[in-house]
């Protein structure tokens, strides 16, 4: 008889477990479908934490409207202004101030979400408070920066004693212009805004400059339905510049941002570019502060030759046209900026820019000042410009043949003489009989001026030996008079 297990019956121990009653609470399940159930209750768990929403929003709410006010207290101290020259001004206050500014600057790094726009109104009024203000009177006579010294060294840098706040306020404004979006600053960012930025590209703190050349470029590449009336606005100042005054201390800065904008138009240009580059850009080469900004200019000209090669005439003659007379260190920096810019031109047009560019040369190879000639001389070993003269070869050799020849006679520096007979051979070379006929032509010139000079004087002396014949013969003259 096999072992039986005995039925459960209702009162067995067993039965009054609580892992068998039904009444006893339900074990923790871990089902998929539970945990399912679970998620999709919107009801939260009695005694949680969010069993009373209000509460916690509440909270959330005035921690929100506490940080709103700080930063609102922050912005409002930091209107005030202070110009480090006054003795009555604390300096405890200016570096509350600066922290105050400091705290304003990473509470905008540091936002995740877009700015709160009821900030933005009293941001700019800061902003412009701070940044907006006239400049100190100049400290030289002349604003235009003259180029003695070498190009790392600026004559007319003066720091300004309110940069440890400035620097800051900068940074701000330009956050907001890269992070916030630019329909929402239309109405704090505009025309008027933008003129006030140009204004203080006088000032003749280069770090001030730098900081608003930064910001100006960005709000240009933004701010885009801005763009047509910013480029109005800065040939406005490069013209009153070059036909007014002469007196800017921002105008590298300005061509910077230019550089850059040029680097970005389509090909082919539009009409309005070019003009800008005629009525514009070429008359800056004439101003008395070129040296100041040639290296940014000739990078603005250059990168128009680039786009469109056939405007390298028009960029020569203009060059050609405003060429100074008496500065040698402008001389230096145009023969160079004219080498860079044969390796861009058309070579359709080398044939009708060969005779001006090499007559300009020319006469810079025979200038007393030695630097002006050296860097004329060694324009010949640039094999661009050889090609151009190549292809004029008949009118340009009488022209360079002959400075040439006055080089050697006559200069006073033994470094240009030997250069000078360098480039003399590399022209040999290219054509011996173009260049002995050259010589003869000159010998036949020179040949003709002394007999048109001791003509000159055999007449002179003919005057001369009538006039004292004449004074002998006649008859001197007394007039009488009577008291």
């Amino acid at each position: 008889m096999g072992f039986q297990r005995d039925s459960p019956s209702r009162n067995s121990p067993r039965n009054n477990s609580p892992r068998h009653s039904p009444k006893a609470s339900p074990r923790k399940k871990t089902t998929l479908q539970y945990l399912f159930d679970l998620d999709s209750n919107s009801k939260p768990y009695i005694g949680s934490p969010l069993s009373s929403p209000s509460n916690g929003s509440r909270q959330y709410s005035s921690h929100l409207d506490s940080e709103y006010e700080e930063i609102l207290s922050a912005i409002s101290y930091c209107n005030f202004i202070f110009n480090f020259t006054n003795p009555l001004e604390s300096p405890s206050q200016q570096d509350l101030k600066r922290l105050k500014l400091i705290q304003v600057m990473s509470l905008i790094k540091s936002s995740r979400k877009p700015l709160n726009e009821k900030l933005l109104s009293p941001l700019l009024s800061m902003v412009s408070a701070n940044l907006f203000r006239p400049l100190p009177p100049s400290n030289s006579s002349n604003n235009s920066i003259i180029a003695d010294l070498p190009d790392d060294e600026d004559v007319l840098s003066t720091f300004s004693p309110t940069w440890s706040h400035l620097q800051i306020v900068y940074d701000i404004l330009l956050r907001l212009v890269l992070n916030v979006d630019p329909k929402s600053l239309k109405d704090y960012i505009d025309n008027h805004f933008i003129l006030n930025l140009l204004y203080l590209f006088q000032s003749e703190d280069p770090r001030e400059r730098e900081s608003l050349k930064n910001v100006f470029h960005r709000i240009y590449s933004r701010f885009t339905f801005h763009r047509s009336f910013m480029r109005k606005a800065m040939n406005d100042v490069f013209l009153y510049y070059v036909f007014e005054t002469e007196r800017h201390c921002g105008i590298g800065e300005l061509l910077e941002i230019w550089g850059s904008i040029i680097n970005g138009f389509a090909v082919p240009l539009k009409e309005e570019h070019k003009l800008f580059l005629m009525r514009v850009l070429l008359p800056l080469h004439k101003a008395k502060g070129l040296q100041g900004y040639h290296r940014q200019l000739a990078y603005c000209v250059s990168q128009f030759v680039q786009k469109e090669p056939g405007l390298g005439g028009v960029v020569v003659r203009g060059i050609l046209r405003y060429w100074p007379v008496t500065n040698c260190q402008k001389e230096v920096l145009l023969i160079g900026e004219l080498e860079e810019l044969v390796e861009s031109i058309d070579p359709d047009h080398y044939r009708k820019l060969a005779l001006p560019l090499c007559t300009q040369i020319t006469r810079c190879l025979n200038s007393c000042n030695s630097q002006v000639a050296e860097r004329a001389l060694y324009v010949w070993n640039n094999e661009q410009f050889v090609k151009m003269a190549l292809a004029a070869m008949e009118e340009v050799f009488p022209v360079v043949v002959e400075g040439m020849e006055n080089n050697l006679k006559m200069h006073w520096s033994k470094s240009v003489k030997q250069l000078t007979e360098n480039v003399k051979t590399m022209l040999e070379e290219m054509d011996p009989t173009l260049y002995e006929r050259c010589l003869q032509e000159i010998e036949i010139r020179e040949s003709k001026a002394q007999q048109e000079e001791i003509k000159r004087k055999q007449n002179w002396d003919r005057i001369e030996m009538a006039a004292k014949q004449k004074k002998f013969l006649q008859q001197p003259k007394y007039i009488c008079v009577s008291h």
